[in-house]
């Protein structure tokens, strides 16, 4: 167990500083003795804190932790939009007519809404400097995202190439024996950044169609599950 700084523990400080008042006001202890006594108190508070809070993730890559740190906040901003969409959804689709588009919105969302822990699960994944990504890791990434374009079509197909093309690179990097780390972050936030824009487009359109339109609710469902397809590509990632 490492002895942590005082200094760095606010709370740790005041505990030693009322252990100190106390002693030499109140129990009328020589402050000779009370000053060494509230130290140990001080850096005892200040390690059992240190203890008690969950590690750092440290990358020891500063590019990567910035770009980590962005990925994440940007996972939480489109979860929040995905959340108002669900609620704002909820409130037009009402009738029997309109609860497929419904279903398919609000799965769709769901699965946005799982986005920061599956980054929290990569940041764990990414950790240290040992944990350079494999080139046959990379590969089985590559691999399926091959697979399953073979079974797709339109945009979902489209969305597979674009990851397909980054997987390329980074296992690329990889067989080059350069980090592939932060490239794969990378791809996240062009899908995280489409997947907003995306989300975007249908709720945008969810206020403006027609929704007694088969053919408008069509394409809302359309958009819903390119939406789904986002996450569905996270899920090769992460």
């Amino acid at each position: 167990m490492k002895i942590a700084n005082p200094l760095n523990y606010p709370l740790a400080v005041f505990a030693a500083a009322i252990a100190l008042f106390g002693g030499v006001r109140l129990a009328q202890l020589p402050s000779i003795i009370m000053l060494p006594i509230s130290g140990a108190i001080a850096f005892a508070g200040a390690t059992l804190i240190k203890n008690q809070q969950p590690e750092t993730i440290r990358l020891e890559n500063p590019a990567l932790e910035r770009e980590l740190e962005n990925v994440k906040q940007q996972a939480h901003l489109l979860a929040e939009k995905a959340q108002n969409l669900q609620a704002e959804t909820e409130k037009i689709l009402i009738s029997s007519f309109q609860i497929d588009l419904l279903t398919a919105i609000n799965y769709a969302c769901d699965r946005t809404l799982e986005l920061p822990r599956k980054i929290e699960q990569l940041s764990q994944r990414l950790h240290g400097a040992d944990s350079l990504l494999s080139v046959q890791e990379l590969n089985e990434q590559l691999l399926e995202v091959q697979r399953k374009k073979r079974s797709s079509s339109g945009i979902a197909k489209q969305q597979l190439e674009r990851l397909e093309t980054s997987l390329e690179n980074n296992l690329k990097l990889a067989q080059e024996g350069r980090d592939a780390r932060e490239a794969q972050v990378f791809s996240l936030v062009a899908i995280i950044t489409e997947s907003a824009g995306v989300l975007q487009q249908l709720q945008n359109r969810l206020r403006t169609s027609d929704l007694n339109n088969s053919e408008q609710i069509k394409e809302l469902q359309n958009l819903s599950d390119e939406l789904k397809n986002f996450q569905d590509n996270v899920d090769l990632l992460v």
